[in-house]
């Protein structure tokens, strides 16, 4: 059997999973040979898997998230934060994005706001979507340079298509009129189309104040309050609390000569 012949045929067409099987078969037991259709089976699921893993990092370095390392797995639901985890584990199944559904995550500063919306997010990617991680006073930046160079409609088209958003530091300060329309765009573009989760320190009820002028708050709450998941986070920092495990010593081991 040409065996460095195919695999370099498998290499050249980008085949690595199967490569790697064929090289496992290879090295088998010829008293445990597979049969042929076994063998292809094997090779084909490999190379499914290896591709569902190249995907997925893809989609993993392209959002860009705060916590790349962030997972439902790894949340902790033992805090004393008000974590249903009931909801956050059907949350994980991804149905909420396949609806076209939005999160809202509100709570004081330090209660893993952002954390939890990067956890939906790698799972998002695990689940083969589309995810982009952005902080609000970045966006509005990236919206304006975007007005003036004339890549606007192109800018909006991209976050459009993304199938799942994350905004964070939303309601951190007041908006302009551009800044506004612009999120009215935003919102219009992706409202019942692709889902969106918004990480805040301001509560919900706070919101239409923020955003101020009441017609376009209305047109843009309306879009993406009425169909959202909401979960308050509650509780002290867990910033604070994992302070005294992560400080370096703060003891001084110098001795001090006096003079005589």
């Amino acid at each position: 059997m040409l065996t460095h012949p195919t695999l370099d045929q498998m290499a050249a067409l980008g085949l690595t999973g199967m490569a790697d099987a064929w090289k496992a078969l290879a090295e088998q037991d010829p008293g445990q040979a597979l049969e042929r259709n076994e063998w292809l089976g094997l090779m084909l699921d490999r190379e499914a898997a290896a591709r569902a893993d190249k995907r997925f990092a893809n989609r993993l370095r392209n959002a860009k998230m705060r916590f790349p390392n962030a997972c439902i797995e790894d949340v902790d639901f033992a805090a004393s934060r008000g974590l249903d985890r009931r909801q956050i584990l059907a949350l994980a199944q991804g149905d909420w994005i396949r609806a076209r559904e939005q999160i809202i995550l509100t709570g004081q500063t330090g209660t893993g706001k952002t954390w939890l919306a990067c956890a939906f997010g790698h799972q998002a990617a695990r689940l083969d979507h589309s995810v982009s991680y952005v902080r609000m006073p970045r966006l509005f930046e990236d919206m304006a340079m975007a007005r003036i160079d004339g890549r606007f409609p192109r800018l909006v088209d991209k976050l459009a298509r993304l199938q799942l958003l994350v905004l964070d530091d939303w309601g951190t300060h007041g908006l302009t009129d551009q800044q506004r329309l612009d999120l009215l765009e935003l919102f219009e573009e992706r409202y019942q189309r692709r889902s969106t989760i918004l990480a805040a320190q301001l509560p919900v009820s706070g919101w239409h104040a923020m955003i101020g002028q009441p017609t376009i708050a209305d047109a843009i709450l309306d879009r993406i309050v009425h169909n959202a998941h909401r979960i308050e986070l509650n509780g002290d920092s867990m910033r604070r609390k994992d302070r005294k495990a992560t400080l370096t010593s703060a003891e001084n081991t110098e001795t001090i000569r006096t003079e005589t």
